[in-house]
């Protein structure tokens, strides 16, 4: 008799130990066989230690035992025969193993080889274009659907600008969009040290981002109407927010800009594997709806040193980031060169529960745009400020987006296309996700439209 065929859960989450696996266990656990709708009716974890994953699970499904129905599986990233078995037993795998420049692409070939689907969390920009470049073609024929940057990197960005950019209703026209990112916390902000592990290695492999860039077809800009927003200072101490702000060198600009290509070219979107006609409709409708822009983020604080904090941490990385042993130095005392934003050993829960986020979103465009260009107007005389705001960013808001992707893809994948590499824009765009994400704990919001002189 032939051996039982391996069980293929709906969700493995891989890279369960980390500081981020851990918190997306136990959102997940929210909603294994929550009710008889829940998509989510099986699950695994997954990791190159057993005995840390499970230490994961345990801490994840206190105070209560962990579940006996959560089984545990072993795959490391440099053991592909590993990661193509843990592949070929998932319909979704959740990646949460960072650096991902140095752990991602092996688990998304593995997912692109085995036709499963795969989000991760990352926030690099080389690791999700280097993955599309090389990855989309071959994931598009097996019909496994890969998408980065499904965590607070970046879909509030992008649901964000998305839900801002509909605010314009016709004659009006959007023509910019800045993003303001602020932090608080009633105790410390203590970031994601993967988050500053990946801008150390950023920075060591600029140039190779650069030259895949090169190496590849520009993408379609998307036509924005008026001439392109000034530039303005690094710092800013004037804006609609009244706090101080300064650029950021955020994947979310990256992302965004992403997904306004494939708009330029799909400007009805993706199809469906197998959408259903009213799927279709709304899929159209939803992105006629939608108005590029050009697209930045900025660090908001309403205190000056704090920006000086990142201006600090900016500083070292981009100075001993070019060479090995500055690189050895930044990623040994993470604490020290960012005056105390990251530490290798992570928030206490305490300072999770105590952080949150707001996101502002501030558009500036024409309220008739026909009128203005005929008149030779170039100054936008509209402002829409919407928000988006949510609890703390790499340990609560990153997992619930993660999840809730999971979710949309385990209940409306026909709906969805059929595979390739996107950004969650594009993908997730159309669906519920905002809607879900708002029963769950992050609101959108509409704070100012007005007309300028």
């Amino acid at each position: 008799m032939a051996p039982p065929e391996p069980e293929v859960f709906d969700v493995v989450i891989f890279g369960a130990s980390g500081f981020t696996g851990k918190y997306v266990i136990r959102e997940a656990l929210k909603f294994l066989n929550s009710s008889s709708n829940s998509p989510l009716r099986s699950l695994a974890v997954a990791g190159r230690s057993r005995d840390r994953v499970a230490a994961a699970l345990r801490w994840a499904a206190a105070p209560a035992p962990p579940p006996e129905d959560v089984p545990i599986l072993v795959a490391d990233t440099s053991d592909p025969a590993s990661l193509a078995a843990l592949a070929a037993r998932a319909r979704v795998v959740l990646s949460c193993a960072g650096p991902f420049r140095l752990h991602g692409h092996a688990v998304a070939a593995a997912c692109a080889a085995a036709g499963a689907d795969c989000l991760d969390i990352s926030g690099e920009p080389e690791f999700m274009e280097r993955v599309e470049a090389e990855l989309h073609e071959p994931a598009a024929k097996t019909g496994s659907l890969i998408v980065s940057a499904c965590g607070f990197d970046s879909v509030p960005a992008e649901l964000g600008f998305l839900f801002h950019s509909r605010q314009w209703e016709p004659p009006s026209a959007l023509v910019s969009v800045e993003a303001y990112v602020y932090l608080q916390s009633s105790k410390r902000i203590v970031g994601n040290i993967g988050t500053y592990e990946s801008a150390v290695l950023g920075v060591a492999n600029a140039g190779q981002l650069q030259a895949l860039r090169r190496s590849r077809p520009r993408p379609p800009k998307p036509n924005i109407p008026g001439p392109p927003p000034p530039k303005g200072s690094l710092i800013e101490g004037q804006n609609p927010l009244g706090m101080w702000a300064m650029k950021l060198p955020s994947a979310d600009t990256v992302v965004v800009k992403r997904t306004l290509s494939t708009l330029t070219e799909h400007p009805e979107g993706l199809p469906g594997a197998e959408e259903t006609p009213e799927y279709a409709e709304h899929r159209k409708k939803f992105w006629s709806s939608v108005k590029p822009a050009h697209f930045g983020v900025k660090i908001a604080s309403r205190s000056l040193m704090m920006l000086v904090r990142f201006i600090f941490t900016g500083i070292f990385i981009g100075l001993f980031g070019n060479f090995s042993f500055g690189r050895s130095l930044l990623l040994k005392y993470p604490e020290f060169f960012s005056a105390g934003m990251f530490r290798r050993a992570g928030p206490t829960e305490e300072e999770v529960k105590s952080a949150s986020f707001k996101m502002w979103f501030v558009g500036h465009g024409y309220s008739n745009v026909d009128r203005s260009l005929e008149l030779g107007r170039s100054k936008p005389d509209k402002e829409v400020i919407t928000k988006v705001s949510g609890p703390e960013v790499g340990y609560i808001t990153t997992p619930i987006v993660l999840v809730q992707c999971a979710l949309v893809l385990l209940s409306q994948r026909a709906n969805l296309p059929k595979g390739g590499v996107y950004t969650p824009g594009t993908v997730f765009g159309p669906t519920d996700l905002q809607q879900r994400l708002q029963e769950n704990g992050l609101s959108f919001e509409v704070n100012v439209t007005r007309t300028m002189s």
